[in-house]
């Protein structure tokens, strides 16, 4: 994938008042936008990604209110602010956050363009920093203001429930919501850098999400991190990365890492 965007440059033209009218200040990744643009010639992908989520919506929402805690201004209210800043900076409405008691630290959004909600998990909270959360929220909150959610949410029920009901019939859909899904993310962790202004702060969320030991947070080395990435992209690394996101489809999903 290459680099379609520059950071600082995208910053300084955003101070214009343009934003959301000049595609100069535009952060989405050029390749996620075109793919989006192309399912909905895509029949198959199109009617699929509709007809799950319709038909799941409401179950995923009573599943929600029922195992897990819903955020707001006068509950969990510290979160609730960074949940209202990052849908600030990226001009949405704030977006409905639910707390899931899991040990694995973990964010996901799912839903419709209607109705998307945030899943962050406790672990995730206990082990990030107030930065590192601006980065996380901001990047589930980037998927909304992208409209991702309903592909990503049929891309999770395609590849499990109704997967094994349908079988080779939804194959096409899931093959190229597979191949979008990557580029989805990159789009993302943009808009969670956006959100948490911090460079080292959404780089430690991703080694502290990798690591997930409190006990070692204070031996960890960014620089010997990144290093390590490098090596990977050299050698079968990659294909790693590619597969990355189709291994985390299920409720368990880390935050991934966009890479151009």
């Amino acid at each position: 994938m290459t680099n379609d965007f520059d950071f600082s440059t995208y910053v300084e033209r955003k101070k214009s008042g343009s934003w959301g009218r000049d595609d100069a200040v535009r952060y989405a990744y050029s390749a996620d936008v075109a793919m989006l643009r192309s399912f909905s010639r895509i029949r198959p992908v199109e009617l699929a990604a509709a007809a799950v989520v319709r038909t799941s919506q409401e179950w995923m929402r009573s599943q929600l209110l029922g195992s897990t805690v819903k955020v707001g201004p006068d509950q969990f209210p510290s979160l609730h602010r960074i949940a209202e800043h990052c849908a600030k900076v990226l001009t949405v409405p704030t977006p409905t956050v639910y707390i899931q008691n899991s040990p694995v630290p973990n964010a996901f959004t799912y839903g419709t363009d209607e109705e998307s909600f945030i899943v962050v998990t406790s672990a995730l909270i206990d082990h990030f920093e107030e930065d590192e959360l601006k980065f996380v929220i901001g990047h589930e909150t980037g998927h909304i203001q992208n409209k991702h959610v309903v592909y990503n949410t049929a891309l999770m029920i395609l590849t499990q429930g109704a997967g094994i009901f349908l079988g080779w019939i939804i194959q096409p859909a899931i093959i190229a919501l597979r191949q979008w899904t990557r580029r989805a993310e990159i789009t993302c962790d943009r808009a969670g850098l956006l959100c948490c202004q911090d460079l080292r702060a959404a780089s430690l969320s991703f080694l502290k999400l990798a690591t997930g030991s409190h006990k070692l947070y204070p031996e960890m080395n960014l620089e010997a991190f990144l290093r390590q990435f490098d090596e990977g992209q050299e050698t079968f690394g990659r294909l790693g990365e590619a597969l990355a996101d189709d291994l985390a489809r299920d409720p368990q999903r880390r935050v991934c890492v966009g890479h151009s």
